[in-house]
C-alpha cells in the first residue's frame, strides 16, 4: 500500500516538476522562480490526482479537498524536499536546460531517491491510519 501511495505521489510530483521546469525555461526565468513554480505545481497535481478519485466516489469538493490535504501533504512535502535537495547538491544540475541530458538524468535520479525516502514515510503514516489511509474508504 505504501509503494502504491508513493507512486501516486511521485506521479503528481513528476508532472508538476517537469511542467514547472518547462514553463520556467520557456519564460526565461531563473532557478528560484522556476523551482518554486515546479513545487507549487507538484502539490497541485498531487492533490488533484487524489481529489479526482475521491470525487468519483461521490464526495463533495470541500470534503475531497480535505481528504487530499490529509492524504498527500506530508508525502508530497518529503518528496519535494528530497527531489529538489538532490538537484541542488548535484553539480551543474541547477543550470542544466531541457535539452541537456544532465537535466533529465538528474531529475530522474532525484525522483528515484525521493521515492525511496518517501515510501517508508507513507508506510509509517498508513500504519497509523493517516496519510493515504484516509483515502482508502473512498475506493470501491
Amino acid at each position: 500500500m505504501a509503494v502504491q501511495a508513493t507512486l501516486h505521489c511521485l506521479t503528481g510530483c513528476a508532472i508538476g516538476e517537469v511542467l514547472g521546469m518547462v514553463v520556467g525555461t520557456a519564460f526565461g526565468w531563473g532557478n528560484l522562480p522556476t523551482t518554486l513554480l515546479a513545487i507549487v505545481l507538484a502539490f497541485f497535481f498531487g492533490y488533484s490526482l487524489t481529489m479526482r478519485g475521491v470525487l468519483r466516489a461521490g464526495v463533495d469538493l470541500r470534503t475531497a479537498l480535505r481528504v487530499a490535504l490529509a492524504a498527500d501533504t506530508l508525502s508530497i512535502a518529503v518528496m519535494e524536499l528530497i527531489d529538489n535537495g538532490t538537484i541542488l547538491v548535484w553539480p551543474a544540475a541547477m543550470d542544466a536546460q531541457l535539452g541537456d541530458a544532465l537535466f533529465w538524468i538528474s531529475l530522474a535520479v532525484s525522483l528515484v531517491i525521493a521515492f525511496v525516502v518517501t515510501t517508508p514515510v507513507n508506510k509509517w503514516t498508513i500504519g497509523r491510519g493517516k496519510g493515504h489511509a484516509v483515502v482508502h474508504q473512498y475506493h470501491h
